[in-house]
C-alpha cells in the first residue's frame, strides 16, 4: 500500500488541478460570452438542430480574438469573436462555420472533456513515474524525457478526439443538407487564418494535420457514397 501511496497522491492532485482548470474556464466563459444570436447564423444553427431531431442549437460568442471553437465541460459549445470577424468580413461562409458547430458538438457527444480528465490524471502518472526511473538512470534529462513521453502521449489522444468529432460533424453537416464541401474548405483555410500551427512536430501536435483531416472526410464520403 506503502509503494502506492505516490501515485494516489498524483492522481489526487491532477483532479484537484483538472477541477480548478474546469473552474476557471467556467468563470472565464461566464464572464466574456454572449448568446449567439447573428443573423447569418442562426438558420445554420435550426438546420443543425432539426438535423438531431431537436430545437435550434444553443451556441455562444466568446468574446476573444483568436478563430477557434469550444466545446465547454458544460456542453455548452462557443465560437470566438475572431470567428464571428472572418465570417463579416467575407473571409468564411455560414455553412463553414456551421461545420465548427457540428465539430464541437462531436466532442459533447464523445465525452471528450470527461475523458480527458481521465487522460491528464494518467499523463501526471506517467511523467511522474517515468521521469523518477529515467531520472536514476540519465540524470538532469531523464525528467525532460519523460515530460516529452507525456506530451506525445497527450498530443496523440488528442488528436484522436479530433478525428472523432470530425466524422460526427460530417455525419451531421451531410444529415442537415449542407454536405462535407464547408467542412474541407475551412480546413484549407485554417492554417492561414490562424497563422499555422508553428513548428511543433506533427506527433506533438494536438490537432491532426489538414491534409490527414480532409483525408479521413473523404474516406468516410466513399464509404457513404457521397461524390
Amino acid at each position: 500500500m506503502l509503494r502506492l501511496t505516490p501515485i494516489l497522491l498524483i492522481l489526487l492532485y491532477a483532479a484537484a488541478m483538472w477541477y480548478f482548470s474546469l473552474w476557471r474556464l467556467k468563470a472565464q466563459l461566464d464572464s466574456n460570452a454572449t448568446p449567439l444570436t447573428h443573423p447569418r447564423l442562426t438558420p445554420m444553427l435550426e438546420r443543425l438542430g432539426r438535423a438531431m431531431d431537436l430545437p435550434p442549437i444553443r451556441a455562444h460568442v466568446y468574446e476573444i480574438a483568436p478563430i477557434n471553437g469550444l466545446a465547454a465541460p458544460d456542453g455548452r459549445i462557443f465560437l470566438t469573436r475572431g470567428f464571428i470577424d472572418k465570417l463579416d468580413a467575407g473571409a468564411v461562409t455560414e455553412a463553414e462555420l456551421a461545420s465548427v458547430i457540428a465539430h464541437e458538438l462531436g466532442h459533447v457527444s464523445h465525452g471528450h472533456t470527461r475523458r480527458r480528465m481521465v487522460d491528464f490524471a494518467g499523463q501526471n502518472v506517467i511523467r511522474a513515474v517515468l521521469g523518477g526511473v529515467l531520472g536514476r538512470f540519465i540524470p538532469f534529462i531523464g525528467g525532460w524525457l519523460a515530460h516529452l513521453v507525456a506530451s506525445a502521449v497527450a498530443a496523440r489522444l488528442s488528436r484522436q478526439d479530433e478525428f472523432e468529432a470530425d466524422a460526427f460533424a460530417s455525419a451531421l453537416m451531410v444529415k442537415a443538407g449542407l454536405g462535407t464541401g464547408p467542412q474541407k474548405s475551412l480546413f484549407r483555410k485554417l492554417d492561414a487564418l490562424a497563422g499555422g500551427r508553428g513548428n511543433a512536430p506533427a506527433w506533438l501536435a494536438s490537432h491532426p494535420d489538414t491534409k490527414a483531416r480532409i483525408a479521413a472526410i473523404e474516406k468516410l464520403e466513399a464509404r457513404w457514397g457521397i461524390a
